[in-house]
């Protein structure tokens, strides 16, 4: 799914209307329409609501969504901020096919009217229709009052395209000003305001994209951002009956120094649940038999050791080579190794051409060897958190932070990897410059652990589906992240551990984003699959 600015959101609609021959009044009817099954979905139990709209296109949904709501059943109340007669176009005839007299606050006195505070009140739930994606920030005036009284009731908050006060553009981590909202419907594709910013303070809630009419071809993006959760839809190809683990690939973790057990263990158990065939842990000698109980089904290889318990360059030579690497298909390599282990590491990905997944001890081992950081050729994933990412590029992590996508973009391409750039909102970049932008996870996940459960899920898509390199690096960090947020259902942020998302995968794997609805849920589960959990 791409991700559009608002001139190439404006430009879908003028070539679906130009070319396609969809008048633009049927698209607004089936946004508005769209908005309307959501709430009936989602919110079921609201039987009042109070539709909020503005006097543009955003109030056009708007009144089309009161008219759905009402036919449905609904007790609807229209705030309409303005006067009918300044109603153009698409919008004045949604209004006048409405059929629902609405209350008009043209200023803040109507505003404090008894009669628009009644409205408020009496509403069990309010849908945001007053600006959309056109609009440029502040919100000045009888909507910027409007604003500060939502805030101060407690009702649930539905926006129709973006949470008035939105700039569709926006890519700060925070943004402020704007309508809250506890869910958002938008139409077509996600804005980069979506998908690029921390919008805490507004959205809190799920964010989901309807289709309206659009055809595929029509939607167009410069950007060539796409959505990492659509290519989940690798894992709906179902195993056929007659399928053996040689099928699914095996994965060698090689990982692990004295005293560090747990990554290789977690690494190696989440690769397991994820779906390959196989799986080796090959970890220094002292440590085996800790990381062989993590699970009867993992297989372990001995490495031999150097002084401090790290992985000696001694295993490098043919025979032990040979033995170590034996049938596996893909090698994930890193976490929990230290530093001392960087003769073998080097070695390694020197010496082997399988498919590499390279995350914390490797990575910055690499750091201090960029000439080695090369994936022509191979297939070779790198999974950075943001320090990580600054030790490889040579810059601090304030600069990591504040230009990630165009880093991680040109990383990718010059070195030639895959680059899974870890964080809010984790970006998957490809060496031919295409980017994804992943949208699940939550802030219970910056626990310790949880990069080597994602290392150990990478790994095992990238086993299953070694033709689609790029589909199953994006999977897995949709998975992961989604795992986690099924997981968080059950308890709080803070208690949340990196291993409680391995036993949540089954729940990520089993959930479809288009099967709620017709809705792509990009953020946040839809309540009917948390009930069914």
């Amino acid at each position: 799914m791409k991700i559009l600015t608002a001139d190439e959101m404006r430009s879908v609609d003028r070539v679906t209307a130009e070319r396609y021959g969809i008048a633009s009044i049927e698209l607004m009817r089936n946004a508005g329409a769209a908005v309307a099954r959501f709430v009936l979905q989602e919110f079921g139990h609201c039987s009042r609501i109070a539709v909020l709209c503005g006097k543009g296109n955003n109030g056009g949904d708007g009144f089309v969504v009161s008219r759905e709501l009402r036919r449905a059943g609904r007790e609807v109340s229209v705030l309409l901020l303005g006067d009918p007669t300044d109603l153009k176009g698409d919008a004045r005839t949604a209004f006048e096919e409405m059929g629902i007299t609405p209350v008009l606050a043209a200023d803040d006195a109507a505003l404090a009217s008894e009669e628009v505070q009644r409205l408020l009140a009496s509403a069990e739930l309010l849908a945001d229709a007053v600006v959309g994606t056109g609009f440029r920030p502040p919100l000045r005036g009888v909507a910027a009052t409007l604003r500060d009284r939502i805030h101060a009731l407690r009702m649930p908050v539905v926006a129709v395209d973006l949470p008035s006060g939105w700039d569709a553009d926006a890519r700060e981590f925070a943004v402020e000003g704007a309508f809250r909202a506890d869910a958002v419907v938008t139409f077509t594709a996600p804005k980069l305001a979506h998908v690029s910013g921390n919008l805490t303070g507004s959205a809190t809630g799920p964010i989901v994209v309807a289709p309206i009419g659009s055809p595929e071809e029509a939607i167009e993006s410069s950007t060539r951002l796409t959505w990492a959760g659509a290519s989940k839809r690798i894992t709906e190809q179902p195993r056929t009956p007659d399928a053996n683990k040689g099928l699914y690939g095996h994965v060698l973790v090689v990982a692990g120094g004295r005293g560090k057990s747990g990554a290789p263990a977690m690494a190696s158990l989440s690769a397991l649940r994820a779906g390959a065939g196989l799986v080796t842990a090959a970890v220094p000698e002292s440590i085996l038999h800790t990381v062989a109980d993590v699970t009867p089904e993992l297989m372990t290889f001995p490495l031999k050791e150097g002084p401090e318990g790290e992985a000696d360059e001694a295993n490098l030579e043919p025979e032990q080579m040979k033995k170590m690497l034996g049938r596996a298909t893909v090698v994930a390599m890193g976490p929990g190794m230290g530093t001392e282990a960087e003769e073998f590491v080097l070695g390694l990905i020197e010496k082997t051409s399988l498919p590499l997944v390279l995350d914390a001890d490797a990575l910055n081992i690499l750091a201090k060897h960029p000439d080695r950081v090369d994936g022509r050729g191979r297939t070779m994933v790198l999974t950075p958190h943001p320090g990580e990412m600054a030790r490889l590029a040579g810059i601090g992590t304030r600069e990591v932070q504040e230009n990630r996508e165009l880093l991680a973009r040109e990383f990718a391409a010059k070195h030639q990897v895959i680059l899974v750039l870890k964080g809010w909102r984790t970006l998957v970049a490809h060496p031919d410059g295409r980017i994804a932008v992943n949208t699940t996870g939550n802030p219970g996940m910056a626990k310790g652990g949880s990069g080597d459960i994602l290392t150990g899920i990478v790994a095992a898509m990238l086993a299953q589906y070694p033709h689609q390199p790029a589909e199953a690096v994006e999977a897995a960090v949709y998975l992961h992240g989604l795992a986690a947020d099924f997981a968080l259902l059950e308890q709080d942020e803070h208690t949340l551990l990196a291993t409680d998302t391995v036993r949540h995968l089954f729940r990520a794997f089993r959930f479809r984003p288009r099967d709620e609805g017709g809705y792509v849920w990009i953020e946040g589960i839809p309540s009917s699959a948390a009930r069914s959990q």
